[in-house]
């Protein structure tokens, strides 16, 4: 759907060929959602077929110039004027891969999480280069172009977003912590009271433990 608005707004600005809204909107994005050719078309091609946009002038498919209608117009005016819907998210892998670790019989959680972190540090210091060179570079007298603006808004929204996440995995592995605990003072409970030993815990929760011998030396 993004794609879709993003070449709408690109064609609002003036008739366009398919390669020049392919350059143009990988530089608005700084090429961090980079577009394939025929993904360009073939969007395009329902874009016409929707009324949205009309094919301007002569040429084959690869060489047609495309202008947007008045429907296509409206439709992009009602697209920014209305929120992003956040109450149908979309699958995130790293929240489904968690999710799927709790109980899977010889997956370490704690594990998971730490090289997760560790990847989403890593990543983050890049935006955070990519974003002081951007900065320096429209440090200049000259005022920054469309694109300069739109590729910082996005390379913060990457850092934001990793930031967010690794504050996440910094609750999960906290969550981890205090389960463990609590399992361990229920077992403690349970030997002084004379009762049978504490049952062994499944393989599937022995992250718990192996996160909650870290915390504790940490």
């Amino acid at each position: 759907m993004s794609i879709r608005f993003g070449l709408l707004a690109l064609l609002d600005q003036g008739p366009r060929y398919g390669s020049q809204l392919r350059a143009e909107f990988e530089s608005r994005t700084g090429t961090t959602w980079p577009l394939n050719i025929g993904q360009v078309y073939t969007t395009l091609g329902r874009l016409e077929r929707d009324g949205l946009i009309r094919p301007e002038g002569g040429g084959d498919a690869k060489q047609q110039l495309y202008a947007i209608t008045e429907e296509g117009r409206r439709s992009l005016v009602e697209w920014f004027d209305s929120p992003v819907d956040r109450t149908q998210p979309s699958r995130d892998e790293l929240a489904i891969k968690l999710a799927m670790a709790v109980g899977t019989p010889g997956v370490n959680l704690g594990e998971v999480i730490q090289r997760q972190r560790r990847h989403t540090l890593a990543a983050m210091r890049d935006y955070t280069r990519l974003k002081a060179d951007a900065m320096n570079a429209g440090s200049s007298d000259a005022d920054p172009t469309s694109d300069d603006v739109a590729w910082l808004l996005v390379l913060e929204q990457l850092i934001f977003y990793a930031e967010a996440e690794v504050r996440w995995l910094d609750h999960c592995e906290a969550r981890l912590v205090r389960l463990a605990a609590r399992r361990a003072e229920r077992g403690e409970r349970g030997e002084r009271a004379g009762g049978p030993p504490a049952a062994e815990e499944p393989a599937a929760e022995s992250p718990t433990r192996t996160v909650a011998r870290k915390g504790a030396s940490s």
